[in-house]
Protein backbone atom coordinates (compact mmCIF):
# COMPACT_ATOMS: atom_id res chain seq x y z
CA UNK A 1 0.00 0.00 0.00
CA UNK A 2 1.65 2.68 -1.20
CA UNK A 3 1.95 5.97 1.46
CA UNK A 4 0.86 9.43 1.02
CA UNK A 5 3.16 12.52 2.07
CA UNK A 6 2.68 14.69 4.68
CA UNK A 7 1.80 17.83 1.94
CA UNK A 8 -0.20 15.39 -0.52
CA UNK A 9 -2.48 14.21 1.77
CA UNK A 10 -6.34 15.47 2.08
CA UNK A 11 -6.22 15.63 5.65
CA UNK A 12 -3.26 17.53 6.22
CA UNK A 13 -4.44 20.60 3.88
CA UNK A 14 -8.07 20.47 5.32
CA UNK A 15 -6.34 21.08 8.90
CA UNK A 16 -4.14 23.57 7.68
CA UNK A 17 -7.49 25.49 5.39
CA UNK A 18 -8.83 24.99 8.73
CA UNK A 19 -6.32 26.49 10.66
CA UNK A 20 -6.26 29.71 8.00
CA UNK A 21 -9.80 29.78 8.22
CA UNK A 22 -9.66 30.67 12.13
CA UNK A 23 -6.51 32.92 11.59
CA UNK A 24 -8.56 34.58 9.33
CA UNK A 25 -11.83 35.26 10.73
CA UNK A 26 -9.87 36.59 14.10
CA UNK A 27 -8.10 38.60 12.01
CA UNK A 28 -11.35 40.04 10.54
CA UNK A 29 -13.29 40.58 13.46
CA UNK A 30 -10.62 42.43 15.25
CA UNK A 31 -9.77 44.87 12.33
CA UNK A 32 -13.63 44.90 13.06
CA UNK A 33 -13.52 46.37 16.55
CA UNK A 34 -10.67 48.06 15.57
CA UNK A 35 -10.75 49.84 12.34
CA UNK A 36 -7.83 50.16 10.34
CA UNK A 37 -5.64 47.89 12.61
CA UNK A 38 -4.12 44.89 10.80
CA UNK A 39 -4.87 46.35 7.65
CA UNK A 40 -1.19 45.13 6.48
CA UNK A 41 -1.85 42.12 7.82
CA UNK A 42 -5.23 41.16 6.42
CA UNK A 43 -3.75 41.39 3.50
CA UNK A 44 -0.62 38.89 3.66
CA UNK A 45 -3.31 36.47 5.43
CA UNK A 46 -5.58 36.90 2.93
CA UNK A 47 -3.28 35.90 0.47
CA UNK A 48 -2.17 33.03 2.35
CA UNK A 49 -5.37 31.92 3.05
CA UNK A 50 -6.69 31.89 -0.96
CA UNK A 51 -3.32 30.39 -1.69
CA UNK A 52 -3.77 27.33 0.94
CA UNK A 53 -7.80 26.91 0.32
CA UNK A 54 -6.60 26.69 -4.11
CA UNK A 55 -4.06 23.77 -3.08
CA UNK A 56 -6.67 22.02 -0.72
CA UNK A 57 -9.57 22.04 -3.10
CA UNK A 58 -7.41 21.47 -5.67
CA UNK A 59 -6.16 18.46 -4.04
CA UNK A 60 -9.15 17.03 -3.05
CA UNK A 61 -10.66 17.13 -7.15
CA UNK A 62 -8.17 15.47 -8.06
CA UNK A 63 -8.60 12.99 -5.61
CA UNK A 64 -12.11 12.74 -6.70
CA UNK A 65 -11.31 12.34 -10.25
CA UNK A 66 -8.98 8.95 -9.30
CA UNK A 67 -11.36 7.45 -7.40
CA UNK A 68 -9.67 8.50 -4.26
CA UNK A 69 -12.34 11.03 -2.45
CA UNK A 70 -15.11 9.86 -1.09
CA UNK A 71 -15.88 11.72 1.86
CA UNK A 72 -18.32 14.86 2.26
CA UNK A 73 -17.26 18.25 4.17
CA UNK A 74 -20.10 20.50 2.36
CA UNK A 75 -18.09 23.43 1.49
CA UNK A 76 -21.65 25.03 1.32
CA UNK A 77 -21.26 25.35 4.87
CA UNK A 78 -18.01 26.98 4.75
CA UNK A 79 -19.56 29.40 2.46
CA UNK A 80 -22.42 30.25 4.63
CA UNK A 81 -20.84 31.43 7.58
CA UNK A 82 -18.62 33.31 5.05
CA UNK A 83 -21.35 35.14 3.39
CA UNK A 84 -23.00 35.63 7.01
CA UNK A 85 -20.31 37.34 8.21
CA UNK A 86 -19.38 39.53 5.20
CA UNK A 87 -23.08 40.46 5.07
CA UNK A 88 -22.60 41.73 8.72
CA UNK A 89 -19.17 43.90 7.54
CA UNK A 90 -21.41 45.51 4.82
CA UNK A 91 -24.36 46.50 7.03
CA UNK A 92 -21.87 48.00 9.54
CA UNK A 93 -19.79 49.61 6.55
CA UNK A 94 -22.95 51.29 5.23
CA UNK A 95 -24.16 52.77 8.53
CA UNK A 96 -21.24 53.45 10.52
CA UNK A 97 -20.76 57.20 8.65
CA UNK A 98 -17.42 56.19 8.14
CA UNK A 99 -16.04 55.01 10.89
CA UNK A 100 -15.69 51.22 9.60
CA UNK A 101 -14.37 50.11 5.75
CA UNK A 102 -14.57 46.78 4.94
CA UNK A 103 -11.01 45.93 3.76
CA UNK A 104 -10.74 45.00 0.00
CA UNK A 105 -8.80 42.03 0.78
CA UNK A 106 -11.63 40.46 2.72
CA UNK A 107 -13.88 40.82 -0.06
CA UNK A 108 -11.16 39.42 -2.48
CA UNK A 109 -10.80 36.58 -0.33
CA UNK A 110 -15.28 36.02 -0.31
CA UNK A 111 -15.24 36.49 -4.23
CA UNK A 112 -12.45 34.00 -4.15
CA UNK A 113 -14.33 31.60 -1.93
CA UNK A 114 -17.09 31.97 -3.92
CA UNK A 115 -15.23 30.68 -7.27
CA UNK A 116 -13.76 27.83 -5.59
CA UNK A 117 -17.16 26.68 -4.64
CA UNK A 118 -18.34 27.10 -8.28
CA UNK A 119 -15.54 25.03 -9.68
CA UNK A 120 -15.76 22.63 -7.46
CA UNK A 121 -19.23 22.14 -7.79
CA UNK A 122 -19.31 21.85 -11.23
CA UNK A 123 -16.89 19.46 -10.84
CA UNK A 124 -18.43 17.23 -8.77
CA UNK A 125 -21.36 17.60 -10.96
CA UNK A 126 -19.53 16.07 -13.93
CA UNK A 127 -17.97 13.51 -12.06
CA UNK A 128 -21.20 12.28 -10.83
CA UNK A 129 -22.24 12.20 -14.65
CA UNK A 130 -19.33 10.66 -15.50
CA UNK A 131 -19.44 7.74 -12.93
CA UNK A 132 -22.85 7.51 -11.65
CA UNK A 133 -23.73 5.64 -8.42
CA UNK A 134 -25.39 2.43 -9.22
Amino acid sequence: MKRKSLLTSFEFWRRLINVWSIVFFFVIIYNFFVPRAGEGVLDVISVIYIGALAIYVSNKEFERWYHQHDRQHPGEIFVIIWSILVIILIVVDVFSQGYYRIPGSVVSAYIAVLTILAITRKSKQAYQKRFPKR
